[in-house]
């Protein structure tokens, strides 16, 4: 392995892949490898894998593709939920030349050992999922101003149209104890906000006797980091008691809910099997209005689901637009493998579904303008990003309103009060500094 000295790594799909790549990225950096861009030369290509959809399938493929022709004798690995989902078809595109399940993609290292050219057979190692028990800590590094963490893995829920628990095993996660340990390890770095992510976060504990809401109890006292966000959390599993505490209680956690709806139909709920109908979904987003007005709410929705009608469709349209929410993650479903989705109803035309998707990302836009308006001419603070585009910055304000300011290197990295002026023909908001903050 000495041979290898380059390793870059592509992660496709959610935060968790991003905070799992960076620990597998820590990994090598810690055995003598340079981490270097894709584009590089790299020695050793890691391929994290989604397989949410059947597009990110053929992103894989590509990456593969891009990786050879980059370096045509480097060392390519695939690891991540499509690596676990479908190895062998995996192992049949060119190129690749080892494939790691589940269990298998924290020990890369160990089967890299004696791998020092690419294979003529690739090597292809995974159990089966139910084997997966394992839980290991993960956070991403690399962005000074924000981490995403990782408190917990695997899904128990098996709606219809997911393939995650077949992907990533059962819901699973380390002590609160242990979690505290990792945050504090982030604490000691520039970081100034943590993103807690996982599969089914809100089922943190289910197998012993702690529970999700303690666990953000215990975050919101570690010293040295400024914010917490919470990534995505299911409604059944969004307590009053979580809402109130994040909303009144807390230091640390910001006024910003990421909860997954899927459908405003309850007929198509209870075929995905979700654990909710859309009446308690409504009585969370009330819950959280009437302690924050200012919070902002975001919502993932599924267009195209097997059987949904034109009536269904429109009693999602009409229940988000009612809705006091601010912005729409809109997926269009696709068919996937081992799932019980397909056969419950009608294949949704795929022109059709495109057409409804498209009706809820201008409802998505015009919901999130509105939600911007809202926030003009009021005070917040905002952590300003390393992002730069043409002589500006852009940062996020606690209740999630992207904004942008001349770029000034001063501010990286560090929050500063500002006043929501507004918005502009992208949709982001300019600001005016007040009080400005020293810098550090």
């Amino acid at each position: 392995m000495n041979q290898f000295k380059k390793v870059a790594f592509y992660t496709l799909g959610c935060k968790l892949n991003f905070s799992e790549t960076s620990t597998i990225a820590r990994l090598f950096e810690e055995s003598g490898f340079a981490k270097v861009d894709f584009e590089d030369t790299p020695d050793i290509c890691v391929i994290n894998t989604c397989s949410v959809t059947e597009n990110a399938d053929k992103k894989c493929k590509q990456l593969v593709r891009r990786a050879s022709k980059i370096n045509p004798n480097s060392f390519v690995v695939i690891v991540g939920c499509y690596a676990q989902l479908k190895p062998e078809e995996i192992s049949k595109i060119p190129g690749v030349d080892l494939v790691l399940g589940a269990n298998e993609k924290f020990n890369i290292l160990e089967h890299l050992e004696k791998k020092e050219t690419k294979l003529s057979e690739p090597i292809v190692i995974y159990d089966n999922i139910k084997q997966t028990n394992d839980f290991v800590p993960s956070y991403s590094m690399g962005d000074r101003t924000r981490s995403f963490l990782k408190v917990q893995d695997g899904c128990d829920y098996f709606c219809t149209f997911c393939t995650i628990p077949l992907a990533r095993g059962k819901s699973r996660n380390a002590s609160i104890e242990e979690t505290i340990v990792v945050a504090q390890k982030i604490a000691q770095t520039d970081v100034k906000e943590v993103v807690l992510t996982g599969v089914n976060i809100g089922d943190f504990g289910q197998s012993g006797n702690e529970n999700f809401f303690q666990l953000i109890q215990q975050l919101d006292k570690v010293e040295g980091i400024d914010r917490f966000r919470i990534s995505s959390i299911e409604p059944n599993l969004l307590s009053n008691e979580i809402i109130e505490f994040c909303l009144k209680d807390s230091k640390l956690f910001v006024p910003h809910f990421h909860i997954p709806l899927q459908s405003g139909s309850n007929r198509l709920l209870k075929l995905m099997r979700r654990k909710y109908e859309r009446e308690l979904y409504a009585e969370r987003v009330a819950q959280i209005k009437s302690i924050r007005p200012d919070a902002c709410i975001g919502v993932d929705v599924i267009v195209g689901f097997p059987g949904e009608t034109d009536e269904d469709f429109m009693q999602t349209v009409n229940f988000l637009k009612d809705l006091d929410i601010s912005y729409l993650h809109v997926f269009t479903y696709s068919e996937r493998a081992n799932t019980g989705a397909p056969k419950l109803g009608e294949k949704v035309p795929m022109e059709l579904r495109r057409e409804r998707s498209k009706q809820l990302h201008l409802l998505s836009d015009r919901k999130k303008r509105q939600f911007y308006l809202e926030n003009e001419g009021t005070e917040r603070q905002v952590l300003f990003e390393q992002e730069e585009e043409e002589g500006t910055m852009f940062g996020f304000t606690e209740n999630y309103v992207k904004v942008k300011f001349p770029y000034d290197s001063k501010l990286t990295n560090t929050f500063q009060n500002v006043r929501l002026l507004e918005i502009d023909r992208d949709g982001i908001m300019k600001v005016e500094l007040i009080n400005v903050k020293e810098t550090v």
